[in-house]
């Protein structure tokens, strides 16, 4: 079983790992995207533009960057299954900003967000099986049911 569990984590992570390289590929277009999508609050725009004046970047691409490189640490770490409960963790909240952000079916008209309601769908998908590492674990830790007798 442990061997099983082992081959599944490390298929789940390659999603992660895939995605963070392409977003790291091409940096431009990601970053057009996620600045059609996402408006920096007013609160950290000076933050933001002095992060822009020291990297000679926008945010966007700073944030391309960014997510593009923890895709790929964490689908790496969740695969190799090094602090996997942190990672799956931590997945799991960067997933649920992205589909709020990006996936934004109920802003969509019925025909046309069928795709965006199928790719929220499929995050809520991935929430799930993060949540099955992130409780599971390096492995079982005792013999002893958790709930009892069920």
């Amino acid at each position: 079983m442990p061997a099983f569990i082992t081959f599944g984590r490390v298929l789940f992570a390659v999603l992660f790992i895939y995605t963070g390289a392409t977003k790291l590929f091409s940096i431009q277009p990601t970053a057009d995207y996620i600045g059609s999508k996402v408006t920096i609050p007013s609160l950290l725009a000076p933050y933001t533009a002095q992060l822009e004046t020291m990297t000679g970047m926008t945010t966007p691409q700073m944030l391309a960057i960014g997510v593009g490189g923890f895709e790929i640490i964490a689908g790496l770490l969740i695969a190799l299954n090094f602090g996997a409960r942190f990672f799956a963790i931590l997945m799991i909240i960067f997933i649920c900003f992205a589909t709020f952000y990006f996936h934004d079916f109920w802003n969509q008209t019925p025909p046309e967000n069928a795709k965006t309601l199928i790719d929220a769908l499929k995050n809520l998908s991935l929430i799930g099986a993060l949540f099955i590492i992130a409780g599971y674990g390096k492995g079982p830790r005792s013999v002893e049911p958790a709930y009892g007798d069920v």
